[in-house]
């Protein structure tokens, strides 16, 4: 056999793999629900009540917007706890600045965080703060001058954990809420829109769009036995607070660098009703300035995501290659290795038209699906290199050692 029929058969295989795993999206991704479609009744008095929790480190140039949008939900029943987490810009200032607004109407609260302390990260010790700050201000025993002062009912049912960065549609709440009440859900994620500006911000995303295919399945996360499949995105990880409480809290994953995916994971493993769900640019992110910055933003999450372990960590970097470089490289090849390249990206193509609808990620970025391939694993090695030549995560100023990340690491898989 020559080294032409040897790759051509490489190729063909991974053709395969690709369509074994692309052609269930397409057939099941119409299952995921999608709140824009959710009928709600807007400012209905019996919805559950929310309480939304911001946790922010040097953010002054997000905070502001989130902030406000968050002040402008149609949601009656929802408090706001913003969390100052030691930032040395004007985060906390700002913070303060708009719950001090007649706009706020006592529903934002800020909390000054100074110090972390040891056996914390610090967003986990961010959230975990507020959401006892929660518990005690809406507890029953809490006086009732108190409870009217602060226009809120006796406790919260839901817990929303959120980024700084976020955009909010007014009424995602009440669709959200809606749509957990009558589905009987007990964690629920929204698939966040990105705000991108570039080409290289789009190239990034739509080829880590693609590769997302292998790493989870939305049409099976609502199944309670598919316990590999689930979801936990820190733009809108939304739990029924007594579910969150039952699992620990922030208080268990309080050295997790991904907490909101390890969140997800906990709520699954557990029984618990986890669904994952579109609502396109209802909840908008702008995950980095630029391009590297999305890059930089991976460094400390990808080879924490992969359990600090090097050789998962090599693995996925070399089977990223034999996927994606192997029908780049068969497209030059006539015959057909060829042929197996186009069928991979006819795949990828038809997979793009599906998400468009949900994320406007336009199947035109394929085009640059070397360049992406690129970009990230470069991201996979600088997570990993850096990482061990720091001896830990570095993140917003503080280093967090890895023989303690290592060892609070629970399982992802």
């Amino acid at each position: 056999m020559t080294g032409a029929h040897l790759f051509a058969g490489v190729a063909g295989a991974v053709a395969l793999a690709w369509w074994v795993r692309i052609a269930p999206a397409l057939l099941r991704l119409h299952s995921v629900a999608d709140l824009r479609e959710t009928k709600y009744e807007s400012r209905a008095e019996n919805l559950p009540s929310l309480s939304v929790i911001v946790p922010a480190r040097n953010e002054a140039k997000a905070i502001a917007a989130t902030l406000e949008g968050l002040l402008a939900s149609n949601t009656l029943k929802l408090q706001i706890l913003a969390v100052d987490d030691r930032s040395t810009d004007a985060t906390g200032a700002i913070m303060d600045a708009i719950a001090a607004q007649p706009e706020a109407d006592g529903r934002l609260r800020v909390i000054h965080v100074t110090e972390l302390p040891s056996g914390w990260l610090g967003k986990p010790h961010a959230m975990s703060l507020a959401a006892e700050a929660v518990k005690v201000q809406w507890s029953p025993e809490a006086p009732m001058s108190q409870k009217r002062d602060m226009g809120h009912p006796a406790h919260t049912d839901w817990l929303l954990f959120t980024d700084a960065d976020v955009l909010f549609a007014p009424d995602i709440f009440d669709r959200a809420l809606t749509y957990a009440e009558a589905n009987h859900v007990d964690h629920l994620v929204v698939y966040p829109t990105m705000i991108l500006h570039g080409l290289g911000e789009h190239i990034f995303v739509s080829f880590c769009q693609t590769l997302s295919v292998w790493a989870g399945r939305p049409w099976r996360i609502a199944n309670r036995k598919a316990k590999r499949d689930f979801v936990g995105v820190g733009a809108f990880n939304l739990i029924r607070r007594s579910v969150y409480e039952d699992l620990g809290g922030f208080v268990a994953l309080r050295m997790e660098v991904v907490e909101d995916m390890r969140l997800g994971y906990c709520v699954k493993q557990a029984g618990y009703v986890q669904h994952g769900v579109f609502a396109r640019d209802m909840v908008r992110l702008r995950w980095a300035e630029s391009v590297m910055g999305m890059v930089e933003n991976l460094t400390k999450n990808i080879f924490a995501a992969f359990r600090f372990r090097v050789s998962l960590l090599i693995a996925a970097f070399l089977g990223i290659i034999l996927l994606c470089a192997t029908p780049c490289v068969a497209l030059a090849i006539p015959g057909p290795a060829r042929w197996a390249g186009v069928a991979v990206f006819a795949a990828i193509i038809l997979l793009h038209l599906r998400y468009w609808k949900q994320f406007k990620i336009s199947p035109i970025y394929v085009i640059f699906f070397p360049v992406g391939m690129c970009l990230l694993l470069y991201a996979l090695l600088r997570s990993l290199l850096l990482t061990l030549w720091r001896g830990g995560v570095l993140w917003r100023g503080t280093l967090y050692p890895l023989d303690e990340l290592k060892r609070h690491a629970g399982p992802l898989r």
